[in-house]
This record gives C-alpha cells, structure tokens and sequence, in this order.
C-alpha cells in the first residue's frame, strides 16, 4: 500500500494538479484492484469533501469494475473521466495522512484464504463495489460520509491486490455495517 502511495506522489512531483490518468499510470493500467484502492484513497482523504468528487469516483468504480465482469483483461475509461484533476496540495496533505496507516496494513497483508480475494470471491467483490459506486452520489448529501464508502472501496481494493481473503472479509463486514454506522 505504502508503494501504491509513493507512485501516486511520485506522479504528482512538480505539478499544481494530477489527473486522474496520470495516477492511474503511477499505480498500473492492467489489474482493477489498484483502481478501486485509488478510489478508496482519495474518498478517505479530504478530497472527498470536494462536490462531485463522491459521485465521479462512483463512477469510476462503475465503469471500471463493469469491465472486470464482463471479461475485460484490460481496463479503459473515457476521456472526459480520466482527464479530471485534483489539486496537488490535497493531494500530499491526503497521502501524508495515509502513509502511518499504509505502512501498517503492508505489516499485514498477505496470499490468504485466496478463494475468497480470486475467481468468484472477486467478481462478488466487484459486485459489492459497484453497488457502493451506485450510493456514492448520495453521500454528496452529508459532507464525508463518503469517507465510509471509500475506506470499505480501499480494503476491497487491498483484497484484491494480495488476494488476502482475510481482507476481503473484512471489507465484506465493514460494508454489511456501514448502513449501522451511518444510522449511528
């Protein structure tokens, strides 16, 4: 995770904003998980707060996990989408924020329980996601409480990524008590 991180502000050195395409290079175009774990990130970060940022990573997730289960081996996305920016300074002040917990989650993560991150278990992950991505544009309604979606998006990003099937079931709980913790 902490590596994904350096890429994302590696990409961003030396420029007053980073599009969504030139972070998507930085993390890798061929495998979906890094994808839904950038989407996650920039949910959790203050960037969340930005109007339409909520409902365009919905979107992004939408498009990009859509792919991943009708066969796609390679990921596409729109023009108009990926060409998108995001300040530098939040983004740093977001990745800044991540890094202590980055380096944590990477202590941990591991091959594990692989049925569960690999074959069906991902495509039912990526089922899961896209029905997060489809209430994204309701929490544009309670400032951050896309942050909730984005940490749930990050840990079935992380699954996906180290087909630890012991994340993917912590995602599967976080996302079965977010309705809970939003009542809350």
């Amino acid at each position: 995770m902490e590596e994904v991180l350096n890429r994302i502000e590696a990409a961003a050195a030396n420029r007053a904003h980073i599009s969504i395409e030139e972070m998507m290079n930085a993390v890798g175009h061929r495998t979906f998980g890094p994808l839904v774990l950038l989407v996650g990130l920039i949910l959790v970060t203050p960037l969340s707060g930005v109007p339409g940022m909520p409902t365009l990573m919905g979107l992004l997730i939408l498009l990009t996990l859509g792919q991943l289960l009708v066969g796609r081996e390679h990921l596409w996305l729109p023009r108009w989408l990926v060409q998108r920016q995001i300040p530098r300074q939040r983004l740093i002040r977001g990745l800044t924020m991540l890094r202590p917990a980055a380096r944590g989650v990477d202590s941990v993560i591991r091959p594990r329980w692989t049925l569960l991150a690999s074959g069906p278990g991902l495509y039912a992950m990526a089922l899961a996601c896209i029905v997060i991505s489809l209430v994204m544009p309701i929490t544009e309604l309670v400032l951050f409480s896309s942050s909730i979606a984005g940490l749930i998006l990050m840990v079935f990003g992380l699954a996906m990524i180290s087909r630890d099937g012991l994340v993917a079931l912590l995602a599967w709980g976080l996302m079965l008590s977010a309705p809970m913790i939003l009542v809350g």
